[in-house]
């Protein structure tokens, strides 16, 4: 993809030369025949390893388009949806996003698990970029959608997680999003919750929004969206068509 400063207005996500490094930090032990040997060998007392990359990430999605990121555990998947969403800060590289986003990411993280469901709905949405006029517009729908009950008064730590993934589904579709980030938000509740979160996805798609899907359910995957993007080690192999995706995916098992 070529490198320019300027962005077409159909794009909902540009990612252009993006890398992210990963590190972990080891603390030697204390002791005294310890101490000796970095004062003899100038060895620092802690240690800076990388243990995963994403390099030379180039991805344009375009506004309407619903793409599967595909790939074993340790692919890097995950992270590149993280990278989309601004959680994590690229290494390097440029990431553009045009538009009102919502994430569902790690089924509820950003809520506070002292405050009660019905108070994490304003953090939530606010958060997401909600007035304050439209989140108390929004509850009666949210509330219905996640069918919490009087459970919606109780703090959120008794939350099972297929109650927290109601409840931040809810609140995601509620933000009525330009550009809507999943990660397995699927893989969780019972058959008649994954029936009505897919209707919900369907109706925002038919509204024009972008969706960007993170699932090990390659049927939902298939179901949702019409491209897919396969990774092996924090890198972008395959980017096509779903169906062909997916059989590379398979191939490569």
């Amino acid at each position: 993809m070529p490198k320019s400063s300027r962005t077409e207005p159909e794009d909902a996500i540009l990612l252009d030369g993006v890398s992210k490094s990963f590190h972990y930090s080891s603390h030697r032990d204390g002791s005294v025949r310890e101490w000796f040997i970095r004062k003899l060998t100038g060895r620092p007392s802690r240690a800076t390893y990388e243990f995963f990359r994403m390099s030379g990430i180039d991805l344009r999605i375009a506004r309407g388009e619903s793409v599967a990121l595909l790939g074993d555990n340790g692919s890097g998947k995950s992270s590149l949806l993280r990278i989309i969403a601004g959680i994590y800060t690229p290494t390097s590289g440029r990431v553009e996003r045009y538009g009102r986003l919502a994430t569902v990411l790690e089924l509820g993280a950003g809520f506070h698990s002292a405050l009660s469901g019905i108070e994490n709905i304003g953090l939530s949405a606010s958060v997401m970029g909600m007035r304050h006029r439209e989140i108390e517009e929004s509850i009666p729908d949210i509330l219905a959608f996640a069918e919490l009950g009087d459970s919606i008064r109780v703090p959120l730590k008794y939350y099972s997680t297929g109650m927290r993934a109601r409840l931040a589904f809810a609140i995601a579709m509620a933000v009525q999003p330009d550009i809507l980030l999943l990660d397995e938000v699927l893989a969780v509740g019972d058959q008649a919750f994954q029936k009505k979160c897919i209707g919900r996805i369907r109706g925002i798609q038919a509204d024009g929004a972008t969706l960007v899907y993170v699932s090990h359910d390659l049927e939902s995957a298939a179901k949702l969206c019409d491209r897919a993007i396969l990774m092996r080690e924090g890198r972008i192999v395959e980017d096509g068509p779903t169906g062909r995706v997916l059989q590379a995916y398979e191939i490569g098992r």
